[in-house]
Parts: C-alpha cells; structure tokens; sequence
C-alpha cells in the first residue's frame, strides 16, 4: 500500500529509525520489542524533541519543520550526506505540497529548444533527456542504438520507471536491476511535483505490486555506480552517468560513458554493424 504523499519526510524518519540496530550507536538491548530499529523514545531523545513531536512528524501531522528539527534528526539518524540532502529536501518540500496540492497529474512532456539543441550536439554520443519520473523526452541515436531491442522505447511515450518495474525484458537488460529499481523508485519523491510524481506512483502501485510499494516507501538512497547493461545482441556493457540537471525545467541531461575499454570496443562494433547510420534524436 502506498503511504500518503504528503507524510513523505516524515516516512523517510521512520523507515531510517527502523533500520538502524541500538547498538550501532551505543545505545543499550533493551530486550526484544514488536517492530525493528531505533526505539522513537530513543531517537527523540537523540534529537532533543519530545516524543510526542516526534510522533506527529513520523505520522505527518507535522510539516513544517524548523531548520534546527532537520539538523538535530539528521544527527540523530546518522544520516550521510546524501541522506541529509534527502531529509532537507522532504522536509522542504511537504509543507508546499500539502498547501498546493492539486491531485493526481503527469508531468509536461516538452523539451526547451536549448536543451535539445544541447542534445544534439552530443551525437552521435549516448545521452537522454529525462525527468525524475522517468519519462524519456529526447534522446540521440546512441541512446537509441544502446536500448534497441529492450523495449524500452516502445510506444508513444517511453518511461524507464515503468519499464524497469512492468516489463520482463527490463530484468534481461539491467544487469544489476535491483539497483537500478531502487534508483528510479527513489527518483520519484523527487519528481516535477508531488502531483506528478503521485500521478505515476498510482499507476504502477497495482501493476508493479510490492516490487515497487515496498521499495518507494522505504526511502532507500541509492548509491548510483557504474551502470551495466547486457545489450540483445550478446555484449556485456558498463557505463558511467554524468547528469546536468536543468532545475527549471525539473529535467535532466544524462550522458552515458563506456567505463573501461571493453564496453568502449563493444559500442563501435554496435555502430559499425548498424545498417542506415546514426539517426538523429526524436
């Protein structure tokens, strides 16, 4: 079952306090208890809030946190610093949404001509257009020649979300697809707004099953390495990710890599053997 959207910070707590054992932060066994992790008496206590406060941020009856609230959990969970940013993020987040929110929506589908014509001057390079969603807005003919025969771009408007947790074919391609579900399951809590992000989240919640509710409403933060791919042509893929983020536009440029010098002699032979060549972006 999906967790309401706007307790999403206050989830991202209680998923971190159910993880962590007492004793990996010196906190005596106080014996066998009903549910996993850090008792809230001890996490409240941890932070210097009551745990009352506690409860109602953990239940989303509190979404407007100080700065000082933030720091003090965030200190108190441990948390690194991608996880920081995560919980400074939901928190900033979850009040607007629950003032503004509008309900279930997709996102916008349009590409600035600036961040199109910065695509193309990637050809014949792999790159893409996305957006937190998931959804492929622009990509270039590598892109294309590196997915082809996945399945990935099938259809009128191809989303790698959806793919990863709907489409058999998405197990064969991603080599370590665990990771990638977790990614694009994470990717979501940061999409365009929570109403597009929830729009898609109810989409795949009874197609994806508890593949995906499990995975988005842990907040796991992926630890996003070398991306290997098993192309339907036989080659054995590793590529690295850079990302341009374009804030404005909630989008981003992704640039695909070859890390290491296999994956690099694999992609010219893909090329070589590609009948027509290169096609430009769609």
């Amino acid at each position: 079952m999906l967790a309401p959207w706007g307790h999403r910070w206050g989830d991202f707590i209680r998923a971190k306090r159910d993880s962590i054992q007492p004793e990996t932060l010196g906190l005596p066994d106080r014996g066998r208890r009903r549910s996993p992790g850090l008792r809230r008496l001890d996490l409240a206590a941890r932070a210097g809030i009551s745990v009352e406060y506690l409860t109602r941020i953990e239940q989303g009856r509190d979404r407007n946190p100080s700065v000082a609230v933030v720091n003090a959990l965030a200190d108190a969970l441990s948390l690194d610093a991608a996880e920081r940013n995560h919980l400074r993020y939901l928190a900033k987040t979850t009040g607007g949404a629950c003032t503004a929110h509008r309900g279930p929506a997709p996102p916008r589908r349009g590409v600035r001509p600036a961040l199109l014509q910065t695509l193309r001057l990637l050809e014949p390079g792999i790159a893409v257009v996305t957006n937190r969603l998931g959804d492929i807005l622009a990509r270039t003919s590598g892109y294309e020649l590196l997915t082809a025969g996945t399945g990935l771009l099938d259809g009128d408007a191809p989303n790698l979300t959806r793919y990863v947790f709907t489409d058999p074919r998405a197990r064969a391609f991603f080599a370590d697809w665990d990771q990638v579900a977790d990614e694009q399951a994470f990717d979501l809590w940061l999409g365009p707004s929570a109403e597009n992000s929830e729009w898609l989240s109810a989409e795949l919640a009874p197609l994806a099953g508890p593949e995906f509710t499990r995975r988005l409403n842990r907040h796991l933060v992926p630890r996003r390495g070398a991306l290997r791919l098993t192309h339907p042509t036989g080659p054995q893929l590793r590529l690295t990710r850079e990302t341009l983020d374009a804030p404005t536009d909630s989008q981003q440029l992704v640039v695909f890599l070859p890390a290491d010098e296999n994956t690099r002699e694999a992609l010219t032979e893909l090329r070589a053997g590609q009948r027509g060549g290169l096609r430009a972006i769609s």
